[in-house]
C-alpha cells in the first residue's frame, strides 16, 4: 500500500466486542445456523473457517443485520442488536461489510463509491480521497470500477466499508477471486491496516492458510455451529477431534495405545499433549507431517522408529517438500501413505526405502 498503516482518517470509536448466543437461522426448512455461540474479543481479528454451505456467510450477514436470527441473541459492544424482542437495522449498527466481489457501483467513480455513505460535509472535506490514500489508491479517485484491477476494487470496497466509522468490520471471503500472489499481498496489507485502525474484525474464508496466518482466533464451522474456537497455534496443535484435525492442515492419523501420559504408535512412543494426558487405552493419534523425520533404514534411529517404508510420491515447494511414504512390514497397518514434510530439498527420491521416527507431543482421542 502506498501509505504507512494507520495514517489517514480513523475508523471511528473504540473497537467493540461481538457476542452470539444460541443463534439459529434456516432457509427453506434447512438449518443454516444451529444454536451458534461466538464471542469476539475487543479489537481482535477472528476468522471463521469452514467448507461451502457451513453457514459462514449467513453468520456474517446476521451480525451485520442483513438477516434476522430466528432464535438467540446477537450483541455488539454489549448492546442487543438482534433477539426475539429487539432488532436494530443494519444502518444503525455501524458495521462495515466487505463482500466477496466488492459490489461497487459501476456507474460511480471510485471517490463517489467511497463517499456514498458520507455526509455532504465529509465529502466536501475530502474524506473519501483521504481514505483512498490510506488504502494505497491515491490519485485514482476519478476512475471507475471497470478501470481497476480486482485487487484495487477490493481496496475501494474496504475504503467504502471504513468510511462511516464502523464499530466492526466484517469480511466475507474478499480475496477469494484473486490470484494467489495478489491475494497474499493484499491480505497482508488489509490486515495491517485494520490492526493499525484498532478495528474488531470478523473474517470468513475457506482458505486454511488465510485463517492461520492473519487471525488472533479461528473458529471451525460445521453444520451451522462452531466446532472449535481457539488461537491458531492451539487449533492446529490441539484440535478437539479427528474431523477438525483433518480439516485444518495435513494430518496423519495413527492407531496407538495410551497410558500414563504416553502413547505408543507405529512411529515409536510419544508424549501426550497437555489436556490429553489422562487418555488411556486404544486411541487415534494425530501426527502432523512436520513431526516425522526420515532416516536411512537399519540405522540407530530406524530401530527407535519402529516403522519403515518406501517413498511413493514427492511434492517440492521450494521452501519445503512433502513425501508420501507407504509403510511396510508393521503389525499395525496404516490408512494409506504417511505424509512427511521436510525443509528444503527432498531428502529421498521416489522408490527409496526409508525409516521414520516422530517427535514432539501427540494429540490422541479414544478409538471409536
Amino acid at each position: 500500500m502506498g501509505t504507512a498503516p494507520g495514517r489517514g482518517p480513523s475508523v471511528g470509536r473504540q473497537a467493540v466486542t461481538v457476542v452470539c448466543r444460541g443463534v439459529s437461522k434456516s432457509f427453506g426448512g434447512q438449518d443454516v445456523l444451529d444454536g451458534l455461540d461466538l464471542e469476539v474479543p475487543e479489537g481482535a481479528v477472528v476468522t471463521v473457517l469452514g467448507r461451502s454451505g457451513s453457514g459462514k456467510t449467513t453468520l456474517l450477514r446476521t451480525i451485520a443485520g442483513f438477516e434476522r436470527a430466528e432464535a438467540g441473541v446477537v450483541e455488539i459492544d454489549g448492546e442487543v442488536v438482534d433477539s426475539p424482542r429487539r432488532f436494530v437495522p443494519p444502518e444503525k449498527r455501524r458495521v462495515g461489510y466487505v463482500a466477496q466481489e466488492g459490489n461497487l457501483f459501476p456507474h460511480l467513480t471510485v471517490a463517489k463509491n467511497v463517499g456514498f455513505g458520507l455526509s455532504r460535509a465529509e465529502r466536501a472535506a475530502g474524506k473519501a480521497e483521504a481514505l483512498l490514500e490510506m488504502v494505497g489508491l491515491g490519485g485514482m479517485a476519478q476512475r471507475y470500477p471497470h478501470q481497476l484491477s480486482g485487487g484495487q476494487q477490493q481496496r475501494v470496497a474496504l475504503a467504502r466499508a471504513l468510511a462511516p466509522g464502523p464499530r466492526l468490520v466484517l469480511l466475507d471471503e474478499p480475496f477469494s477471486s484473486l490470484d494467489a500472489g495478489l491475494r497474499s499481498s493484499l491480505r497482508s496489507d488489509v490486515m495491517a491496516l485494520l490492526r493499525a485502525q484498532h478495528a474488531t474484525t470478523v473474517f470468513v474464508t475457506h482458505d486454511q492458510e488465510e485463517a492461520l496466518s492473519v487471525s488472533d482466533f479461528v473458529g471451525i464451522m460445521t453444520s451451522g455451529r462452531l466446532r472449535q474456537f481457539a488461537a491458531p497455534e492451539d487449533l492446529y496443535s490441539r484440535p478437539v477431534d479427528r474431523s477438525v484435525a483433518q480439516f485444518l492442515g495435513e494430518a496423519n492419523i495413527l492407531t496407538g495405545t495410551a497410558t500414563s501420559g504416553w502413547v505408543e504408535t507405529p512411529l515409536g512412543a510419544m508424549s501426550l499433549a497437555g489436556g490429553h494426558e489422562s487418555v488411556s487405552g486404544p486411541v487415534s493419534v494425530l501426527v502432523r507431517p512436520e513431526q516425522i523425520s526420515l532416516h536411512a533404514p537399519g540405522g540407530t534411529a530406524a530401530g527407535r522408529a519402529g516403522a519403515t517404508g518406501r517413498v511413493v510420491h514427492r511434492e517440492f515447494y521450494g521452501h519445503d517438500c512433502v513425501l508420501l511414504v507407504d509403510v511396510t512390514g508393521g503389525n499395525d497397518p496404516l490408512d494409506g501413505p504417511l505424509r512427511v514434510r521436510c525443509a528444503g530439498r527432498p531428502p529421498a527420491e521416489v522408490g527409496d526405502a526409508v525409516a521414520m521416527s516422530a517427535s514432539g507431543e501427540a494429540v490422541a482421542w479414544p478409538s471409536e
